[in-house]
């Protein structure tokens, strides 16, 4: 089967990631995977890592500019399905696929715990070609409505490749000015709550005098000055790092002793799944997403939205109780490979082509 991942984002997400992932596992099992983005991006040097073929769309082109280079792929390449994430891609593809007058269908992935609410333009994409969804988890299949789409919804789970990550060396903490024997928090954040990191700062703060061997690391998206002045402001940021976003991620998780979740969608997803792969107990803000990847009590600890002081207290636990950190971080490994496998994300893309060369042939009503 031939498939194209595309791909409109100048930059590097966690989203851009799943369509990576999927592309290499598919192209390992077989079949000719493609992601398409913009040159010089840093999706293209990503997937240039992970051996993903990659076809480039003109650097910040109009919406015009990127169907009609999508449409000589789509005719040169003439891919069985188009993988896309939002309205604006749904609609490139399907007009490309329009004016190319060419078979196949666009299946749409939908970040775990978010709604598949098409606008305007998704609307029109999906009277002019096959489309479908693809989520990540079976409750958001249940919940959402698919009226209006051709091809069934699938669900493929994200995993990642456990072995890539144990490939991957670990980061040397002096390297981030932090002592050899401190207890380290590595905290990912995607930018979109600063609520939820400001939470790490205080319950750090609170921690500190009783705890000075305490260290923790921000890594991701998000305005770090603003972070950094918060943290100045609690008298912690002798004992914070700030990253921002790294392409040595996965190195940096490696080191931590606490793993701490500060991000929705994708980026909540992954980050569980990263600490889960290092065996590292998690800490994060309960709700539906972290319920769904993060075990309480056995994984991890899940608490109430801006508690520092429960918090303080739940990770001060962790780190006085190494067993406990261990067994947590062993929990985590085991759920992730029976619930959260490569492999099962895989079969699940593969099962989304399947029925979209199944449908895409089916006239809309």
């Amino acid at each position: 089967m031939r498939v194209l991942f595309l791909n409109t984002d100048d930059c590097w997400s966690a989203s851009a990631r799943a369509f990576v992932l999927a592309a290499r596992g598919l192209a390992a099992r077989g079949h000719e995977a493609l992601v398409a983005c913009q040159e010089d991006c840093p999706v293209q040097v990503r997937a240039g890592e992970a051996d993903v073929a990659v076809v480039t769309l003109p650097r910040n082109a109009s919406k015009t500019g990127s169907t009609m280079q999508l449409r000589k792929t789509l005719q040169e390449k003439e891919a069985d399905a188009v993988f896309v994430h939002s309205d604006a891609e749904l609609l490139v593809a399907g007009s490309a696929m329009r004016l190319g007058r060419g078979g196949g269908a666009i299946i749409r992935r939908v970040p775990p715990f978010a709604v598949a609410s098409p606008g305007r333009g998704a609307r029109f994409a999906m009277r002019i070609a096959p489309t479908g969804l693809l989520f990540s988890t079976e409750a958001d299949r249940d919940a959402a409505d698919v009226k209006g789409y051709r091809i069934p919804a699938v669900v493929a789970p994200l995993g990642v490749d456990i072995a890539y990550h144990e490939s991957v060396r670990e980061a040397t903490r002096a390297a981030f000015g932090v002592p050899p024997t401190a207890h380290l928090i590595v905290c990912v954040t995607d930018g979109r709550d600063k609520r939820r990191v400001f939470t790490a700062l205080r319950t750090l703060s609170l921690l500190s005098p009783r705890h000075l061997e305490l260290h923790l690391i921000v890594v991701g998206a998000g305005a770090m000055d603003e972070l950094r002045m918060h943290g100045a402001a609690l008298g912690v940021n002798a004992r914070v790092t700030y990253l921002g976003e790294r392409d040595d991620e996965l190195s940096i998780i490696r080191t931590a002793d606490v793993g701490w979740i500060a991000a929705d969608g994708d980026a909540a997803a992954f980050a569980a799944l990263d600490f889960m792969a290092y065996r590292k107990p998690i800490v994060a803000e309960r709700n539906p997403l972290t319920e769904h990847y993060v075990a309480d009590g056995i994984a991890g600890a899940l608490l109430a939205p801006a508690e520092p002081h429960t918090t303080a207290a739940a990770v001060a636990a962790f780190l006085a109780k190494e067993e406990q950190r261990v067994q947590m971080g062993n929990a985590g490994r085991t759920r992730l490979q029976r619930e959260f496998s490569y492999d099962a994300m895989i079969r699940g893309f593969e099962q989304a082509i399947t029925g979209a060369l199944e449908r895409s042939a089916v006239p809309a009503r």
